[in-house]
């Protein structure tokens, strides 16, 4: 690793700006956040494509967690917003999709395309789309904090530690 490598700062730094007061959707957040820092190191440091898909693979996947975990919280709750929500959840998704389809296919100058679409989508989408329904999570008894495991983050951990086991095999 170089010296510019080890100095390399990340994409994007959690701050409070980005919670939305919600422990669940924060850690959900938080892990989003070191994925995208994760793609960002892989390129920079030119550890290949492969390692740059791999990563991309695990945000796409964890990002479809998190939403139908989002989605699912707007439906029990009765979110007004739902619709439109979800809709827009679908649309980063092919959005995302498209693009790593490209990066499937060799595209060149993707990455840093990648990188830039990545960062701007998930501060925007954190920043106005899910600040907008924490109030009413809330206002509706969602607790800021739970020291239990929720179902979307065992979900997760049962994911993460399968592909580990098919990795190593």
């Amino acid at each position: 690793m170089s010296q510019h490598d080890e100095s390399l700062p990340p994409l994007i730094e959690w701050s409070q700006d980005l919670s939305v007061g919600i422990q669940e959707i924060d850690d959900q957040h938080r892990v989003l956040v070191d994925l995208l820092n994760q793609i960002n190191e892989a390129i920079h440091s030119h550890h290949g494509s492969d390692a740059s898909q791999a990563i991309l693979k695990e945000l796409v996947d964890y990002t479809k967690i998190h939403f139908a975990v989002e989605e699912s919280l707007m439906r029990v709750l009765g979110y007004p917003g739902y619709g439109e929500h979800k809709a827009r959840h679908e649309e980063l998704i092919h959005e995302v999709e498209a693009l790593q389809d490209k990066l499937l296919s060799g595209k060149k100058g993707l990455s840093f395309e990648l990188l830039h679409f990545l960062k701007m989508w998930l501060t925007k989408h954190i920043l106005t789309e899910d600040m907008s329904y924490a109030p009413f999570f809330l206002e509706k008894g969602v607790l800021p904090g739970s020291p239990r495991l929720s179902p979307g983050r065992r979900l997760w951990q049962f994911v993460t530690a399968s592909g580990r086991r098919q990795d190593q095999e």
